[in-house]
């Protein structure tokens, strides 16, 4: 393929667009690759188009390799699977809905394991036809409430969504391996650095999950690597190691007066002030905090140490599908006193109380005695309250012990490449997908489902191939391997044209600036923003019978024999 320029759909820009915030939303525009539509919404031009489908290819090779077999479904779907699987309710606001000229609900689909479901149900039948895999490439929405980064969280993007169905846990095990053997074998071509991570089943569900994470400082995903083993999660995924149980003997919890002290500073600089319980040494983490949320139609207070917040994304993916929000309304509840509030009688107002794996039997607090201006020292857990259970809730934080090993955690942060689930039953359950068995009788069939952002890889693929110049592409993903650049006009610009051509004859793809009445500057600014892999300057050495070969992955520059060119770049093209 020889792509030129002169008559290629793209426009070059100078300065970055008022609206990106990230480097690979400035330079895929700045580039030409892609141009805002709409918030969350962009339109993939020539050569944008060329890099998605280079992913898309990688990801169909993979998912071949392993026999997954590609479908196509549509993306208008009937709003009554989704509230059958339960799903509607669960995903909110996020899910655009329509009703077409009859008044019937439909939804413009998110993710489709409800469609597949009945796919399998209606084409299979008997446990013969298992296991199966189905995948699709397929535009997915999702109505985000701050659409951001370009590519990175749109409201319309390109998706590789695949479904395993087996007869037993077992072969679920083996397809979920192979989809993530598949996926390190895609990631590993599109030449992204990336971490696989524990993570948080969601509105997905199932037995479990793993995220594949791409570093990158713009990424919306806080993940921690432990700095000594190979431990990773996503931090709603993150497991808190509780420590064993207090067998200290407490005196009896008392009450002071504590006035002005609803925040957990305040407290703590007035019980040192006043040597509380005996004690001049109090810190946050010797206090018990209490916040109350609200848990879908219910009140529940949260209790963590006082050196800790309460992570709303934690909490969710503990109780999902319930939705938490902050409660403010302490005007209808008197009987919680805001700032003051203790879990001592929280079990007589029948309010649900949940602590921090740190918050074990015999452990001794200074926490609020819910009165107005009053806290209580030695309050310990299993004698003066007792949790209704424990949650993951407070923050994760560096230097956390990891709970493999017990050495710090390291945080970081990654944009979301890829996420597989062990679905389990749950979608066959909800539509009554059943294999009959050998024996006649109808086995229940278990599921998988595998994911991988395409339009959000381009993305992080430009987050982690870039410099202040411009993009530099993998060459398996790049438009095109070589970009020709004429310095001048005449000899040098024919020159240009007669090495473009015969590299294309070879079968690799070239892309020739023959824009006419450009300055070299202008080329050579263009060459290095778009970011083929191998750039082949024809200037003023070809006079001596030299053209400068330049590569972008290391910013090398050989000046190579004119007659030598072609072989030469078509060695290191693989051509």
């Amino acid at each position: 393929m020889l792509l030129r320029m002169s008559n290629l759909f793209v426009r070059t820009l100078r300065e970055d667009p008022a609206e990106a915030e990230v480097p690979s939303h400035r330079l895929l525009v700045r580039a030409g690759y892609v141009r805002r539509v709409a918030p969350g919404g962009y339109a993939w031009l020539p050569l944008g188009k060329l890099v998605l489908d280079r992913v898309a290819a990688v990801v169909r090779e993979e998912m071949a390799a392993i026999g997954a077999q590609e479908v196509s479904l549509p993306s208008l779907l009937p709003q009554e699977r989704y509230e059958t699987s339960g799903r509607l309710a669960a995903f909110g606001d996020d899910v655009f809905r329509l009703r077409d000229r009859r008044g019937a609900g439909y939804v413009l689909g998110p993710t489709h394991e409800e469609l597949f479901t009945l796919l399998v149900k209606d084409l299979y039948g008997s446990y013969r036809d298992y296991p199966v895999t189905l995948y699709q490439v397929g535009t997915k929405f999702r109505d985000e409430a701050r659409p951001r980064g370009g590519l990175l969280r749109g409201r319309e993007f390109l998706m590789k969504d695949a479904y395993s169905f087996d007869l037993d846990d077992e072969g679920l095990r083996r397809s979920y391996d192979a989809q993530r053997e598949a996926y390190i074998r895609v990631f590993d071509r599109l030449g992204l650095d990336y971490t696989i991570v524990a993570a948080a089943t969601g509105a997905m569900g199932g037995s479990g999950s793993e995220e594949f994470l791409a570093p990158a400082p713009v990424g919306e995903d806080t993940y921690v690597a432990c700095t000594a083993c190979d431990y990773a999660a996503n931090t709603e995924a993150v497991t808190t190691p509780a420590p064993a149980a207090d067998q200290a003997t407490r005196p009896a919890s008392t009450v002071f007066d504590t006035p002005g002290t609803p925040t957990i500073e305040s407290l703590v600089a007035y019980a040192n002030s006043v040597g509380a319980g005996g004690r001049t040494d109090w810190t946050a983490a010797d206090t018990l905090k209490n916040v109350v949320l609200r848990a879908g139609d219910s009140l529940l207070v949260i209790g963590v140490p006082g050196d800790r917040e309460v992570d709303l994304k934690r909490v969710e993916a503990a109780l999902y599908p319930v939705t938490v929000e902050l409660f403010d309304d302490f005007a209808a509840h008197p009987d919680l006193i805001r700032g003051y509030i203790g879990p001592q009688v929280l079990a007589k107002l029948g309010i649900r109380y949940l602590v921090d794996p740190r918050v074990v039997p015999g452990t001794a607090w200074l926490t609020g005695a819910n009165e107005p201006d009053r806290h209580a020292v030695n309050v310990v857990c299993g004698r003066d309250f007792t949790p209704d259970g424990t949650i993951e809730a407070a923050d994760v934080r560096a230097g956390d012990p990891c709970p493999a090993c017990g050495q710090p955690l390291a945080l970081r942060r990654g944009i979301e490449i890829g996420h597989i689930f062990q679905l389990g039953r749950r979608f066959a359950d909800a539509f009554g997908l059943d294999a009959l068995g050998p024996d006649g009788q109808p086995v229940r069939v278990t599921m998988g489902s595998y994911g991988i952002g395409v339009s959000r890889v381009v993305a992080a693929i430009a987050e982690q191939h870039h410099d202040e110049r411009g993009l530099s592409w993998p060459a398996s993903v790049a438009p095109c391997r070589v970009h020709v650049v004429a310095a001048g006009k005449g000899e040098q610009a024919e020159a240009a044209q007669r090495l473009a051509s015969e590299l294309a004859s070879r079968g690799i793809d070239v892309l020739l600036d023959d824009r006419p009445g450009l300055s070299a500057g202008v080329r050579f600014a263009d060459a290095e923003l778009l970011g083929m892999p191998l750039v082949v300057v024809v200037g003023r050495r070809l006079a001596e019978g030299y053209v400068e070969v330049r590569s972008r992955i290391d910013n090398s520059r050989t000046d190579v024999p004119v007659d030598e060119v072609v072989e030469l770049v078509s060695t290191r093209c693989g051509g």
